[in-house]
């Protein structure tokens, strides 16, 4: 049963992903309240998939730490790819940090492109990270919020990677609070792997780390923040087995 599920989730995704790319293209020459629309209504539809077919549940936590007037730098965790979705249903104009190679695939890169999605070479070094920053700090000027994975990739549940410079030189250029986003996708939608199981998905939005910290204070902030907070959505997710 668990792999049928899975089965027929997958196709529901592939589906629901093309269809709504192709409907809703017409919406990059529109606006871009137009285009966020669209993508809202995938990410949201993505989710009630996954309620009805799976039978995984999502819950947000901690939505009162972030600022109101979206002025805020978003640094979460990564497990799983719902991490890449759910943000869209959370955030007026979420844009992502992302491998400026994604940029390329089509209908996805014209949305990244139309959304203002900031793109990063990772063979650019000190370049990409000033042109990282200056996107960012126009994306806040728009009114939209950054997120960013720190990691630069997706760990396996209970797994950690060496946080990137990435954050620390937006946290120091921007000078807004940082939100960081602990969750425990991957125990559902694991990465890598077919399957889909059962469960509710957490993602906790955790206390801002205000702006005007030294670089390496921040790091450690930040990573004690999101990791332990990480460690006790799955250790509850466990428990309630």
């Amino acid at each position: 049963m668990l792999w049928i599920r899975s089965a027929a989730f997958n196709l529901y995704l592939y589906v629901l992903t093309v269809f709504l790319a192709v409907a809703g293209a017409p919406t990059l020459l529109i606006s871009l309240d137009a285009t966020f629309t669209v993508m809202r209504t995938w990410a949201n539809l993505v989710n009630a998939g996954l309620r009805l077919i799976c039978g995984i549940h999502v819950e947000i936590r901690g939505q009162d730490h972030l600022p109101a007037d979206s002025q805020a730098l978003v640094a979460a965790k990564h497990q799983s790819m719902w991490d890449t979705i759910i943000f869209i249903s959370l955030l007026p104009k979420p844009v992502y940090v992302l491998k400026k190679e994604l940029s390329y695939i089509p209908f996805f890169g014209w949305y990244a492109w139309r959304a203002g999605m900031i793109s990063v070479d990772r063979e650019g070094h000190a370049r990409a990270l000033k042109k990282m920053v200056t996107d960012a700090r126009r994306c806040l000027a728009a009114g939209k919020t950054p997120v960013i994975f720190p990691e630069g990739s997706r760990a396996p549940a209970g797994g950690k990677l060496e946080y990137k410079p990435g954050i620390a030189a937006l946290y120091m250029q921007l000078h807004v609070p940082c939100v960081p986003v602990a969750l425990n996708s991957g125990l559902f939608w694991p990465r890598r792997r077919f399957l889909r199981h059962p469960g509710t998905i957490v993602l906790e939005f955790l206390p801002p780390i205000e702006p005007g910290l030294r670089r390496r204070e921040f790091m450690e902030r930040l990573e004690a923040s999101i990791e332990t907070a990480t460690d006790r959505l799955l250790a509850e997710a466990a428990n309630n087995d």
